[in-house]
């Protein structure tokens, strides 16, 4: 990476706890004749696995930079990362080491400016660091107490000569040079210049190098902060101001009708508002109430069902109203603070002008039909799959043509149904062209497939991507998949953690009750920065067909008609619940960010116990901010256990005692690393403790 000069900015693009003044980087000169640089430079992070794709990041998350690098013998190294923003703006951090015996050396910093960022690692020969290490031991025991002090006096003369170091710190360095050279200074004297902070503290922001190591220039994409955080929100726009005539008939809600819902997502605090494809629907093969092959008169049929003669994906269903109506909307949701996602689900009904028009776009079976959808054994007579290679110039642009168009309609963030069903390559390219027109563009990946595939998915390109959360409901299954998304997959894949869905009613929520609803959308809320919920849940809809982990009467093939403001005041909502977590998330920073988990320990095998903590350095608000999580996972008791913290995460010395707050109920507690607690399912039973101060 070529040396560039610093910008004088009144706020640099990057948040850190350890930056230094910028040097120019000028690379040991040595061997050249093999792998191993002078000092070694081994997985180097951020990085995407296979090294085909650049790992990714959004705007404000706390990144860790880590290189594991050592040296031979006793001699202290030292390593920086030093960063190139998109704006020319390059700073140098200092990378701390993780003193667990791994020689991983590791520093946060926290992006502010969206675009490319490019990074390379720099390792150098620490000579204050090897000159303390050693005067520190051996002047102690007066051990060489005279060389050791002439090669201190030599080092410091050395710095103090140095130019770019402020004057006072320079005579600092001189003045202790001429100490360490008098006749009188004995081992005490010694050692207080060898304990000096201000001398350390001197050599950490402006180290004397040698033997030094550039690695080389690797990037970082960091995108928009709503790439990586938000509160999602779904719901059929069909059915929000639908009425039901005395006869039975139903009329749809419209965009206009739905507007009126608005403002309840907005006061549960949503962000974005994701919406099922809101196109004609087809008529051939039109699937009836839940899921039955034929429809009755009147069944709207699946939204996911895309075209019919009313038009195809770049069209509206002319029961919501027009593309202009369709603008309005989007408008009234930004006035409301939310963002509208609409659904991009590339398929077709048989009735879909691509089927007369592109027939070729399709898969002809021997028999002269066209192959509709299967994933047995389901099956979906009532939508065709595209088939990508019979004329793949043809469908990119047909897709790229329909994106754009959303996009000028005001929609900037897509959610893209099965895309494990389509070409990798496919979508590398869509993603790239649209994000290199519309760099604030997101596409969230719809993909339960295998682990592979779905990383896949997340490596080429799609910002955020669903996951097998809703899956994941015991204490064990909990701390490793946490754990995993946190410190395993973070450098590409962001998890959006849907705790229902139209096709996913698990049997936890089945079964659950009121405690399940509680349970698993506040694990969800806390544990990622993005997490998503499906409308009815507030209603704890949980129902599900026969034999199925989906709702019975699913929205997807009928309307649904919802009392959302009886059910607040009757006591039966659990909307009051949602605007609370979501107020929490808004209010604490820590909550914001997705590689800061941290798994503790419980007595109880139905206790998860996890936190995240984000350092004042790295904080929008400039305070520290620490958040422990304590979950019984077992929606049908009270459990009493013992939960094991490490409070050494958040700068607390074990035994030590400190304050907490309970941002559900508002209870104080002073808690240590050992505490006792208490979660009844049936009342509170999930502790969101906020760490208000320290003892």
């Amino acid at each position: 990476m070529a040396t560039a000069s610093r910008q004088k900015t009144s706020s640099p693009p990057w948040r850190s706890g350890a930056a230094v003044p910028v040097r120019p980087a000028a690379p040991w000169q040595g061997d050249r004749d093999t792998i191993a640089p002078r000092l070694p430079l081994f997985d180097q992070r951020p990085s995407v696995p296979g090294g085909l794709y650049r790992p990714k990041a959004f705007v404000g998350e706390a990144v860790p930079f880590g290189v594991t690098t050592f040296r031979e013998g006793h001699d202290r190294i030292g390593a920086h990362v030093r960063l190139l923003a998109p704006s020319g703006d390059e700073s140098l951090h200092r990378l701390s080491p993780l003193d667990d015996g791994t020689d991983r050396w590791s520093v946060l910093v926290a992006p502010l400016e969206q675009g490319v960022w490019r990074f390379r690692f720099e390792v150098f020969g620490d000579e204050y660091a090897t000159w303390h290490h050693a005067a520190g031991i051996k002047i102690a025991a007066g051990v060489d107490v005279e060389l050791m002090c002439e090669i201190g006096a030599a080092l410091f003369e050395r710095a103090a000569a140095e130019k770019s170091r402020p004057a006072a710190e320079r005579r600092l360095l001189s003045d202790a040079a001429r100490r360490l050279r008098e006749e009188g200074t004995d081992a005490a004297a010694a050692l207080d210049i060898v304990e000096d902070h201000r001398i350390a503290a001197s050599f950490a922001a402006r180290p004397v190098r040698s033997l030094l190591t550039v690695g080389e220039e690797r990037e970082l994409l960091v995108e928009r902060a709503r790439a990586g955080v938000g509160a999602w929100y779904e719901f059929f726009p069909r059915s929000e101001g639908a009425t039901r005539g005395a006869d039975g008939a139903v009329v749809s809600g419209t965009f206009e009708t739905a507007a009126l819902r608005l403002p309840a997502v907005a006061a549960m605090g949503f962000d974005v508002l994701y919406l099922p494809p809101i196109h004609p629907i087809g008529t051939v093969h039109r699937k009836g109430r839940n899921n039955t092959l034929e429809a009755l008169p009147g069944d709207p049929g699946s939204p996911w069902a895309i075209g019919s003669a009313d038009g195809g994906h770049d069209t509206v269903h002319p029961d919501l109203g027009t593309l202009e109506d369709f603008r309005a909307f989007v408008d009234a949701a930004r006035e409301a603070g939310i963002e509208v996602a609409l659904d991009l689900a590339l398929q077709a009904a048989p009735d879909h002008p691509w089927v007369a028009e592109h027939p070729e776009w399709f898969t002809t079976l021997p028999d002269g039909t066209i192959a509709y959808a299967e994933n047995p054994p389901k099956k979906y007579q009532d939508i065709y799959p595209i088939n990508f290679d019979n004329d793949p110039d043809g469908i990119r642009a047909e897709v790229l043509r329909v994106v754009r168009h959303w996009i000028a309609q005001g929609v900037q963030i897509f959610r893209v149904d099965n895309p494990h069903t389509k070409p990798l390559q496919f979508w590398e390219w869509l993603i790239r062209e649209v994000t290199a027109e519309h760099p604030g563009v997101v596409f969230l990946a719809e993909a339960f497939a295998r682990p592979a595939i779905m990383q896949a998915l997340a490596k080429a390109g799609f910002q955020q991507s669903y996951t097998y959360f809703t899956w994941r409901n015991t204490k064990g299954q909990l701390e490793e998949f946490l754990d995993g998304l946190a410190h395993e997959t973070a450098d590409y894949l962001r998890p959006n953690l849907f705790v229902n869905t139209p096709d996913i009613l698990t049997e936890y929520l089945q079964y659950g009750g009121r405690a399940g609803y509680k349970i698993r959308v506040a694990i969800a809320a806390t544990a990622a920065p993005t997490y998503g919920v499906y409308a009815g849940y507030e209603l704890y809809e949980s129902v599900a067909r026969p034999g199925s982990e989906e709702n019975i009467d699913n929205e997807k093939y009928e309307y649904k008609f919802r009392d959302w403001e009886g059910a607040e005041e009757r006591g039966d909502s659990l909307a009051p619940y949602l605007a609370q977590l979501n107020r929490i998330r808004r209010e604490h920073p820590a909550l914001g960010q997705l590689r800061n988990i941290d798994i503790h320990w419980s007595d109880d095998d139905a206790i998860l116990v996890f936190s995240k903590h984000l350092d004042a350095a790295l904080s929008p608000t400039g305070a520290d901010d620490t958040i422990i999580v304590v979950a019984n996972v077992d929606a049908h008791s009270a459990r009493e256990t013992t939960v094991h913290l490490d409070t050494r995460i958040w700068g607390v010395d074990p035994g030590e005692e400190f304050e907490v707050e309970d941002l559900i109920t508002g209870a104080v507690w002073h808690w240590r690393d050992h505490n006792y607690v208490r979660l009844d399912a049936f009342s509170e039973p999930v502790h969101i403790l906020h760490v208000r101060s320290t003892r």
